[in-house]
């Protein structure tokens, strides 16, 4: 099941993101940056790392992190197979991810993504349970 949906925005893309949970709204927030970047299916993990963020409040973590996430690809090469988000507070968030390493000539790049906004960035419970909303600059 999909857990995020993508929103034009101009010359840019958007995706609002739900979880039950904080912890599950970040991971599926990462793994839709993923997805919509890189086709990532059959690369094996062969790294975990651990990550430890900061941010003035949710919205700034979520962004935060997600640049994190944005510069495994971009500045080591490593398309993220999972990840797992074990502790988040309004400032602070710790996370283990795994990943493999992107290679050109066997994976598609689906769409390039420059960066990521903090335009419209939101973080907020609902009813169902937790929804983020981020836009990227491509």
């Amino acid at each position: 099941m999909k857990n995020y949906r993508v929103f034009d925005h101009t010359a840019d893309l958007g995706i609002e993101v739900s979880g039950q949970t904080p912890e599950a709204l970040f991971d599926h927030a990462a793994l839709a940056l993923f997805d919509l970047m890189v086709d990532a299916a059959g690369i094996p993990s062969t790294q975990c790392r651990n990550l430890v963020i900061e941010g003035s409040d949710r919205a700034d973590l979520f962004v935060n992190f997600l640049r994190e996430i944005l510069y495994l690809f971009n500045g080591d090469g490593c398309v993220l197979t999972a990840c797992r988000v074990s502790s988040i507070d309004e400032g602070h968030l710790t996370a283990e991810i795994r990943c493999g390493r992107y290679d050109a000539r066997k994976h598609r790049v689906k769409k390039e993504i420059k960066a990521v906004t903090y335009h419209q960035a939101a973080v907020r419970k609902t009813a169902q349970g937790w929804q983020g909303r981020v836009i990227f600059d491509v």
